[in-house]
């Protein structure tokens, strides 16, 4: 563990988690975002998220980001984290939103803020190589804001690409462009490059993380900073939070933050470790695969734990010809039978 006493991490919760919904939809027709849920029993990924970032940080420095609709969801799983690093949004207003609240309040409490940015619907099969490049990058003297990237072991037109400035350039190279979900040609091409896949972790001071948006936001960042001044224990008074919501443009924080910044970022190859992001059946059916092929078998869910299970539900699925919002694919097969939702 980080011994460096301004390392924060914020877990990154507040999606819907629309582009899983045929699979994380539970009997009564409900949509349970993703990282609410569990591949194959055990914590669900939200949790397994706050353990991943106990290897960097204390457990008093990590926050949690999510949404005021989901509270059903998040409250048993945060229930040990204090109150005043969980933070609320009252609705979504897209991804740069979602990371400026909390970003701000942070700094509120430690202005000289060094903060491990972690999406919390990631599976790893390797926690140990991931963990290890966590503490690299939050350690790193030399680069303000790191993007970890993975290296591919295959093309996948579904993923975003970090273009490194030079292929070979020390142990944080800089990073050239982006680029999102490339046909499969472009995808050789970038690979041969030296890209890798874009997992949306990020290691940054926080200081130089605000930089970044108020360069493209300012009137935003200044609304925003305005509210958190008044109130900085995260005690908003009675729907101010909200109505600054009501006023914000969406943002996407790859798009209108980061895309055109580059020449302000880092990269940091994480070493092969079994990492996806579940975005698509088809992911859930290989990472399933893959513990089926290890001989791992099912963890039970607490009882205190109402998650949905992706590995009974992927296994009900596929058992059906044609289930509606769930498609098959030569690789959707079905895995973990006897597992429980």
């Amino acid at each position: 563990m980080s011994n460096c006493d301004n390392h924060w991490a914020l877990v990154l919760a507040a999606g819907d988690g629309r582009r899983l919904q045929g699979l994380t939809r539970t009997a009564s027709g409900a949509v349970v975002p993703k990282q609410f849920c569990t591949l194959n029993g055990g914590l669900s990924f939200l949790e397994e998220t706050v353990r991943r970032a106990q290897t960097v940080v204390p457990r008093e420095r990590i926050c949690a980001v999510v949404a005021s609709q989901h509270v059903p969801h998040w409250a048993p799983l945060l229930d040990s984290m204090p109150l005043n690093n969980i933070i609320a949004q009252p609705r979504n207003r897209g991804t740069a939103i979602g990371i400026l609240l909390p970003l701000l309040q942070i700094m509120r409490r430690d202005p000289a803020a060094r903060i491990l940015l972690l999406p919390s619907d990631h599976h790893v099969r390797s926690e140990g190589r991931l963990a290890a490049a966590l503490r690299a990058a939050m350690g790193s003297t030399e680069a303000n804001i790191v993007l970890l990237g993975f290296e591919p072991d295959h093309v996948d037109t579904e993923l975003g690409y970090i273009v490194p400035e030079h292929a070979q350039d020390g142990m944080f190279p800089a990073v050239s462009r982006f680029v999102e979900k490339p046909p499969a040609a472009e995808a050789r091409q970038l690979i041969r490059q030296g890209a890798l896949w874009n997992a949306f972790i990020i290691a940054a001071d926080a200081a130089t993380l605000l930089r970044l948006f108020e360069r493209r936001c300012p009137e935003v960042v200044a609304k925003m900073r305005r509210l958190i001044q008044l109130e900085p224990k995260n005690e908003f008074p009675s729907g101010s939070l909200s109505e600054l919501y009501d006023e914000l443009p969406d943002l996407d924080f790859s798009r209108d933050i980061l895309q055109g910044q580059e020449r302000h970022l880092r990269m940091l190859a994480v070493p092969e470790c079994g990492w996806s992001d579940l975005g698509t059946p088809e992911r859930v059916a290989a990472a399933l695969h893959a513990l089926n092929d290890r001989g791992t078998a099912p963890k039970p869910i607490p009882k205190s734990r109402s998650v949905v299970n992706l590995a009974a539900r992927h296994a009900l699925l596929c058992s059906l010809a044609e289930p509606s919002g769930y498609h098959n694919t030569t690789r959707a097969v079905a895995v973990f039978p006897q597992a429980t939702t």
